[in-house]
């Protein structure tokens, strides 16, 4: 039996918060299996409780000051 895990797929617009239902930027997936999806605001709030139950933390947050690339 492995452990290893798949590597996540990139959050999309769909992909939405766990808690508020606002677009997700960060994936919380658990030890014990399963994720969660987090927007920023809700992540800040519970990281110091999620942290040690997370066996890996996808934060797309960069996204959130990126502008797009808009043609000249």
């Amino acid at each position: 039996m492995t452990t290893a895990l798949a590597p996540s797929a990139s959050l999309t617009a769909s992909d939405r918060c766990d808690r508020c239902g606002a677009q997700a930027y960060i994936r919380v997936v658990l030890h014990v299996g399963g994720d969660l999806l987090f927007c920023s605001h809700h992540f800040n709030e519970h990281a110091d409780k999620l942290r040690p139950q997370a066996a890996e933390i996808v934060d797309e947050t960069h996204r959130l000051v990126d502008s797009p690339t808009t043609p000249a």
